[in-house]
């Protein structure tokens, strides 16, 4: 299991790497893989909105790129003072590659954790049997 306190603190050190030009807001986001490999991500916004991407987006892309396809923990942090969760977008691609009872940690700004399982924060998520989809 990995570290809530050292996880926190390399997210703080991403969190200026963050490109944040329109809202001011910088988040880092990492994602644990069942493997116990941790992968890392910022916020990239761009002014064609929508066209910009969560931390979550980007680190569940980094663990994707590196091959693990099950998440077993996220960890969000942001330049705000208190706990943020992700948004429902990022819930669902989360969801996607969860565990079940994958946990996903808030981290305030002084580090102090608040956590909830994926399904506590995605309740009624969409699922789609994968095996029910038909390539074109």
């Amino acid at each position: 299991m990995t570290d809530a306190k050292t996880i926190a603190a390399d997210l703080r050190a991403l969190l200026p790497r963050a490109h944040a030009p329109y809202s001011g807001v910088q988040v880092a986001c990492a994602v644990e893989s069942a493997d116990g490999r941790v992968h890392e991500g910022v916020n990239v916004e761009n002014a064609a909105y929508p066209q910009g991407w969560c931390a979550e987006a980007s680190a569940i892309g980094a663990a994707v790129t590196a091959g693990p396809t099950k998440i077993v923990r996220v960890f969000v942090a942001s330049s705000l003072p208190g706990h943020v969760w992700p948004c429902g977008g990022c819930r669902q691609k989360i969801f996607e590659l969860a565990a079940p009872g994958c946990e996903v940690v808030s981290l305030a700004g002084d580090g102090t954790p608040e956590r909830r399982t994926i399904e506590e924060l995605l309740p009624l998520a969409f699922r789609l049997d994968p095996r029910q989809v038909r390539g074109g």
